[in-house]
């Protein structure tokens, strides 16, 4: 067995995209005779500055000789990586090993993309160990995602679906056509096996990109043959080709459990990573401006700010929904001291208020006597020595929280997918 492992072949402005990529290599290897098991699709670190665009490794399981494999993917990388964006720097990297034989500082490096920020010059210290082929272009950074797409069968124990359809190369950067009602149609009767396809709450079509890469649409779910169905159902312009990945998308791969610290502290949180705190809310929720929502979250020793920002749109509603003492969980990347809300989970809510006592005999609301005196009726004479707890009605309820399909990252796992330690409010 051989694993081909590939990254940073994409462009944010001149399109294409590693996933094309990865179809295109997996098509010349049944050309020259070999099988092709699968094809993986690895979201890494979504918080890495130097991701190109969702910042996906690719690998494809086959039982092509090593040699052969690693020719036929370099020649279809040099062909058609964007090397001409400085910000694309490929990287390819071939293990002459079935997927589940890799080494084990492989695969902790595979865990460790996801989570971290990796160096080039760590991921080729492994790959010289592991003795694999290798090749890079430019500063070659994208042989980190490489190794880790190579690694990442044996890293990972949790996987989803994605069933890509590609446009007619003709087409690609311009306007797409597909037909939104045909797409909502398909989604609804998939549902919840097929997910994030739409975003009921703006009508947006999250499976149809709008950046000029060759993808027509993208399904995503926990059932392969229920992906490849919705696919089959959308109406619109012709297809090229078609794949189906295993991925890791929709998985909280990228989430690790942590107290809560200061980004300063090792010991807490830290910049460019993404976090599963639990503390209790000790400021009022502010939009500020451009409808950012901010708050402070505590555990008695420290605080982090937490942010639903602006794209978050309906989430950002239930945001504002919080008060200072309930006690939550919030997921999210961090990022400039601020960790930017994906999920978050309601543990206890604070149903009380302090009030103005009422006066006993007329009803009517006291007034203050005096500083450090208390309250007392006006017109009763009555006197109380503090305010009062009144209980409150609360819009949220116990549990899970998301973001929308259209805010939501590839690899944070959409509450209907189940598995969460709480109820759950799942957006659709």
């Amino acid at each position: 067995m051989t694993v081909i492992g590939l990254d940073d072949t994409d462009s944010r402005e001149r399109g294409m995209c590693t996933t094309h990529l990865a179809a295109r290599v997996a098509e010349r290897v049944r050309e020259a005779g070999g099988d092709v098991e699968r094809l993986l699709l690895v979201r890494l670190n979504p918080a890495v500055k130097h991701k190109t665009r969702g910042n996906a490794a690719l690998a494809i399981h086959t039982d092509l000789d090593p040699k052969r494999a690693f020719e036929l993917a370099r020649d279809e990388l040099e062909a058609a990586a964007e090397t001409d964006d400085p910000k694309t720097n490929p990287g390819l990297v071939v293990a002459p090993h079935a997927p589940d034989e890799t080494p084990d500082q492989v695969a902790v490096f595979a865990r460790s993309a996801v989570r971290e920020h990796l160096s080039r010059e760590d991921a080729e210290r492994r790959i010289e160990a592991a003795d694999y082929r290798h090749a890079g272009w430019k500063n070659a950074r994208g042989k980190i995602g490489a190794l880790a797409a190579v690694g990442s069968w044996v890293a990972f124990a949790e996987w989803t679906y994605e069933h890509i359809s590609y446009r007619e190369a003709e087409r690609w950067g311009t306007p797409r056509e597909v037909d939104v009602e045909s797409v909502f149609d398909a989604a609804d009767d998939a549902y919840p096996a097929v997910w994030d396809t739409v975003d009921r709450g703006t009508g947006g079509a999250v499976c149809v990109p709008r950046t000029p890469c060759p993808i027509l649409h993208g399904i995503r779910g926990d059932d392969p043959d229920a992906v490849r169905r919705v696919a089959d159902r959308i109406d619109g312009e012709p297809v090229a080709r078609t794949a189906l990945f295993v991925t890791n998308q929709g998985t909280d791969a990228h989430l690790r459990d942590a107290d809560l610290g200061t980004v300063e502290d090792d010991s807490g949180v830290a910049e460019g990573r993404a976090y599963r705190v639990t503390g209790t809310v000790v400021s009022k929720p502010e939009t500020r401006r451009g409808g950012h929502v901010f708050f402070a979250l505590a555990d008695g020793r420290s605080e982090l700010r937490c942010a639903a920002f602006e794209p978050t749109k309906r989430f950002r509603n239930r945001v504002r929904d919080l008060r200072a003492g309930d006690r939550i969980t919030a997921c999210g990347e961090v990022a400039r001291g601020t960790l930017k809300l994906e999920k978050f989970a309601v543990r206890d809510l604070d149903t009380t208020e302090l009030v103005t006592p009422s006066c006993s005999n007329c009803g009517r609301s006291m007034k203050s006597a005096g500083a450090g005196q208390g309250y007392r009726c006006r017109d009763c004479g009555t006197r109380a020595d503090e305010k009062v707890e009144r209980e409150v009605e609360r819009e949220l309820e116990p549990g899970w929280y998301e973001v929308p399909p259209e805010a939501r990252r590839h690899i944070a796992k959409p509450l209907v997918r189940g598995g969460f330690d709480a109820p759950t409010h799942p957006e659709r």
